[in-house]
């Protein structure tokens, strides 16, 4: 019965017997949920659960030959309706947002298949503090920081081979002693300092290499990321430009109105260019493992934005029907963006990174990189972008020089 377990679950139980501070938890299963079987989580709110929220893990059967963070968790209510709800968005999470993150790791890592209806989830009672990843690089244990104590103003994730409190270090060392293989732990150190293992796992199986090259052409002005001991890497790009994206749906929609063009167009012509980009950042996703995103213009520009969600309005049921593919176009460019590693953009691209996409085991070969030049510098180091032809399936070299300056080419 134990090996049917998912590993998330099998370890924290390992862990708790063995007398490790795990929070109180119970593994509710799909068969769980399918039956309503929901007395035994009334008895975990009445005696293990003082908090009004909790935390809701998925735990899927299959999650453990999938990338940390692939399925996801939730704050919510401690009420059966809140588990409820919390596990049918994991689910519907991992059937949308999460697609083309599972289909790639299907394809590249040989994930197996997997049905979302399936999941299971683990619930904890919510802890409030700072969440830290901790992981055995060669002799030397690593800790990622993620600052949870304030909503409005937070830290940046940071790593240290310093932890706060050395004990993080003998418990690691411990931890892994007792499981008896690399795995990488996850704490939560409450307000209180108490530390807290929430989660525990085996990454036996991640393979770690060096890249060491160096050569320039292009200069920007500087890179955001966690790991900074490598210096170098190569890419595959994609080159996003939603200026002229946006302006070949408008000129569809002039199409449509005016008649121009030569021959009908549709509203189906007019989602056909939606639909075709979207099948073409799908395509490129699942074809590169690794890849880079080239932001000629990553954000959609506010007025073409409005041109084109207001172009049809004299016919309100078309212009219904571009407006919610065009809201819709707008997640399908972010999940693509979300499964990029390297963006090279303008400063003001903000990337909001998860524990486990800062610093979790499967970014140590391949750490999220921003690499960005001036806002105000935006027309000229576009142009210069332009001249020298940089396009989609290139493949660009990126060096960082001794004062974090990067420098990107086309190999």
């Amino acid at each position: 019965m134990e090996q049917s377990l998912p590993e998330k679950i099998r370890l924290l139980e390992i862990l708790k017997k063995e007398g490790f501070d795990v929070p109180e938890f119970i593994y509710l299963t799909a068969e769980d949920f399918r039956n309503e079987n929901f007395g035994r989580l009334e008895t975990f709110f009445k005696e293990a659960c003082q908090s009004f929220k909790v935390i809701v893990r998925s735990a899927h059967p299959l999650e453990s030959f999938f990338k940390s963070g692939t399925f996801d968790s939730l704050e919510i209510n401690a009420d059966t309706a809140g588990i409820k709800y919390a596990r049918k968005r994991i689910v519907q999470l991992a059937e949308t947002a999460k697609k083309l993150q599972i289909l790639r790791q299907q394809k590249f890592n040989n994930a197996p298949e997997v049905d979302p209806e399936d999941m299971g989830v683990i619930v904890m009672p919510f802890i409030e503090g700072t969440k830290v990843m901790a992981k055995k690089m060669g002799k030397r244990w690593e800790f990622g920081y993620t600052n949870d104590y304030a909503h409005k103003i937070k830290c940046e994730s940071y790593i240290t081979e310093t932890p706060h409190d050395l004990k993080l270090v003998d418990l690691s060392e411990d931890i892994q002693a007792r499981l008896g293989f690399p795995c990488e732990i996850e704490y939560i150190i409450s307000r209180m300092r108490d530390i807290h293992v929430v989660q525990a796992k085996d990454i036996s199986r991640v393979e770690l290499l060096d890249i060491n090259v160096s050569r320039r052409t292009v200069k920007l002005d500087g890179i955001r990321r966690v790991r900074k001991r490598r210096n170098y890497r190569e890419r595959i790009v994609y080159v996003m430009d939603h200026r002229a994206f946006y302006l070949n749906i408008i000129n569809a929609c002039e199409d449509l109105v005016h008649g121009w063009g030569d021959s009908n167009c549709t509203i189906d012509d007019v989602l056909q260019v939606i639909s075709d980009y979207e099948s073409e950042l799908e395509a490129f996703a699942l074809k590169h493992e690794r890849f880079g995103v080239l932001g000629l213009s990553i954000k959609i520009p506010d007025d073409l934005f409005q041109i084109a969600n207001h172009y049809l309005d004299d016919t309100p049921e078309l212009q219904k029907r571009l407006t919610s593919a065009l809201y819709q176009n707008q997640y399908k460019i972010d999940y693509f963006l979300s499964e990029a590693d390297t963006i090279i953009a303008k400063d003001r691209i903000r990337l909001n990174l998860c524990t486990h996409d800062a610093y979790g085991i499967d970014t140590v070969r391949n750490p999220v990189w921003f690499v960005y030049w001036r806002f105000e510098k935006q027309d000229q180091t576009v142009g210069e972008l332009r001249r020298l032809g940089f396009k989609t399936g290139d493949m660009i070299g990126i060096d960082i020089d001794m004062e974090e300056k990067p420098t990107i080419y086309r190999l």
